[in-house]
């Protein structure tokens, strides 16, 4: 259903550190406005009115987030109200503007497309997306509590800790749940398909009650056993859990999974592009709308590697598309220095940021060339906001703009191990480029 019109735009957000469309907040380079997109899907012409509203009400410069949603940066104050007049009436917001914290549900970018998809998973992610908006009681949920649900393609982020994530396994005919999750997922239960949205309603409900002053799952059972929530939950539900479920697979977030993808309909194929350092400004989402509709379905799709899924493209198209998109701009080359970096807003637009990682990261992608690990990310500080994951290699920024390089490892919690203190980003590059492109330790 599309947003309700009698939305009013003056509207007055719970308070959050978290952009939202209303809650528009303030950095170094002006206001941030996040804008949900349901499955990351984003019509031409929405691409269209977004682009404009940049243009006219904010700096022109948006950015691709980890959770296939899209920020404007550079809002102006007076021109906030007419922001987001615009993006509504472009169908760009939630049915209920108390709504629009929680509509936090990931899904793969080729849903519906992957020919490795178990299950077409648009439908249930319709019900569950209006099972958030339609229940006031889950509007109490923060802002960061968040939902991922797969079919089983083969393009899907795995590695980001979902507080619910649910997975159609072989066959499509259950669906595995788990709580908390991120790369080592361990599923705990399954259900039918159809059985799902009960399932998640009275599991949010559940949390809601037991959660006190936590915020996400991973605190709740930080006291709760994961056990006796799951018991909890059978104890309310009017049918069984299934708790014998197979093994599922493991996320590998090496690198984003940039390139051409032939697509589950015959004759048709999709793109999954780059956009270097998660941004792209107004005239770049205009040129991917037009070609989008000149050679697509005027479909565009925001992945979770931040970047952008162009679905529905004929085979004897697939190349004319993809020069088309290195001409916008965009990365198609998982081996470019730019595809194989993550970088944060940095100092130039972050009051916590202790480096300009933006400029850094250029500057790193030049030195590297095609040497180095396949992933690093600079992160302004220890909060992470590029990143959902641990990458393989992380320059965390320090007082001073130096970076402490870490190597991700398992059993170590944070960044990981500390490779290196205190490196300007040329000793980081010599760092990095000495290593394989596996990232392995040479």
């Amino acid at each position: 259903m599309p947003p309700d019109s009698s939305i009013p735009v003056p509207f007055s957000p719970r308070p959050s550190a978290c952009p939202g469309l209303w809650r528009i907040v303030s950095a170094l380079d002006g206001g941030i406005c996040r804008v949900k997109l349901p499955g990351g899907q984003l019509s031409s012409a929405q691409a269209r009115a977004v682009a404009a509203a940049a243009r006219t009400c904010a700096s022109g410069v948006l950015e691709l987030t980890n959770r296939s949603n899209l920020q404007l940066r550079g809002v102006r104050v007076e021109r906030q109200a007419e922001l987001v007049g615009g993006l509504l009436a472009a169908g760009l917001g939630p049915r209920r503007a108390e709504a629009d914290d929680v509509r936090n549900l990931l899904l793969s970018p080729a849903a519906g497309r992957d020919r490795a998809a178990q299950l077409d998973v648009r439908p249930l992610a319709g019900q569950l997306l209006d099972l958030l908006e339609d229940t006031p009681d889950f509007h109490r949920l923060s802002a960061k509590f968040a939902l991922q649900l797969d079919g089983g393609e083969a393009l899907a982020m795995l590695d980001h800790p979902h507080d619910l994530w649910l997975a159609a396994w072989p066959g499509g005919t259950r669906i595995a749940f788990g709580l908390a999750g991120g790369a080592r997922r361990q599923a705990l239960a399954s259900v039918e398909p159809a059985q799902v949205p009960q399932l998640v309603e009275t599991l949010l409900r559940l949390f809601l009650e037991l959660a006190g002053a936590h915020t996400r799952m991973r605190e709740l059972l930080a006291e709760l056993p994961v056990a006796e929530f799951l018991d909890r939950l059978q104890a309310r539900l009017p049918f069984a859990l299934e708790r014998a479920v197979p093994a599922l697979p493991l996320a590998d977030t090496a690198a984003a999974p940039l390139g051409v993808y032939v697509q589950a309909q015959p004759g048709l194929t999709m793109l999954l592009a780059g956009a270097p350092l998660g941004r792209v400004d107004a005239a770049q989402l205009d040129a991917l709308a037009e070609l989008a509709e000149r050679e697509g379905s005027g479909e565009l799709r925001l992945t979770p590697w931040q970047g952008v899924l162009l679905p529905d493209i004929p085979v004897a198209r697939m190349a004319a598309v993809a020069d088309a998109l290195g001409e916008i701009g965009l990365l198609l080359d998982a081996r470019a220095p730019l595809a194989r970096l993550l970088a944060c807003s940095g100092s130039s637009g972050c009051v916590k940021a202790h480096a300009d990682t933006k400029a850094d990261a250029r500057r790193l992608a030049a030195r590297l060339g095609e040497h180095g690990p396949a992933q690093v990310h600079l992160s302004g500080c220890p909060r992470s906001c590029a990143a959902a994951h641990v990458a393989p290699y992380t320059l965390l920024a320090q007082p001073g703009g130096r970076y402490h390089l870490y190597r991700r490892e398992q059993g170590l919690a944070g960044f990981g191990r500390l490779l290196a203190p205190s490196l300007d980003i040329d000793q980081a590059g010599d760092w990095l480029a000495a290593l394989p492109p596996s990232g392995a330790p040479a």
